[in-house]
């Protein structure tokens, strides 16, 4: 089913992500972890559906979105930047195979958090988080998103990798030598999320320590 909704506000995290505030209809579930397929309500995009997270809490009256845009070429997310107020998009029943299934280790890639967003932050309130660790991965310091959020997160043992010495980090990566270094413990779930190559190199290091594909939560091609 398809829902039309419509722009509240656009709230800048970093310099190329957005936290964006729309209408929810009426009767909309779901559920944390989970995305829609969102399309610009305009002539020559509606049929340019792209996959995004719900990080809104679920018994919110709104639905939010957190979004990172690319401006090296003319996509739905570039497109996305230049959305006001008033503006509508179209969005279709909620999906996805990442859910809360427990503590455990959560390892993102970039844009790739938005996912654990909702699901770290029900915790948080629930006073829930022990016993979970996120690891995530950026280019820069820049491009963090929530890194306040993060780091105010007690209980939450956080690991913020910055892969570009000249972006302020120590060039670190969520690679095998990384993961050895920060996990302990491999008999416990792992959800992971980031481009295609991260999540492959990321679950295949798992499955070398061990770890079965039923303690490995992402979202299935």
């Amino acid at each position: 089913m398809t829902h039309r909704i419509t722009l509240q506000a656009a709230v800048p995290l970093t310099h190329n992500t957005r936290h964006y505030v729309f209408t929810r209809p009426s009767g909309f579930d779901f559920t944390p972890g989970q995305a829609t397929e969102l399309s610009l309500d305009r002539d020559g995009w509606r049929d340019e559906g792209r996959p995004f997270t719900f990080t809104s809490d679920p018994v919110s009256d709104l639905l939010t979105f957190t979004i990172k845009s690319y401006f090296d070429h003319d996509g739905v997310t570039r497109q996305l930047w230049n959305l006001v107020p008033g503006d509508q998009v179209l969005i279709g029943d909620a999906w996805g195979a990442i859910e809360d299934r427990g503590p455990g280790t959560f390892i993102a890639g970039g844009a790739g958090v938005t996912p654990f967003i909702n699901i770290l932050t029900q915790r948080h309130r629930r006073g829930d988080l022990t016993g979970s660790t996120l690891i995530f991965s950026n280019k820069t310091r820049d491009d963090i998103i929530l890194r306040p959020l993060w780091e105010d997160m007690d209980d939450l043992a956080t690991h913020l990798l910055i892969s570009d010495p000249e972006g302020g980090g120590d060039g670190e990566r969520p690679d095998g030598a990384t993961l050895d270094r920060l996990i302990d413990d491999w008999d416990q779930r792992f959800y992971v999320c980031g481009p295609p190559p991260m999540e492959k190199a990321v679950m295949d290091h798992l499955k070398s320590r061990g770890v079965p594909d039923a303690r490995i939560i992402h979202e299935e091609e």
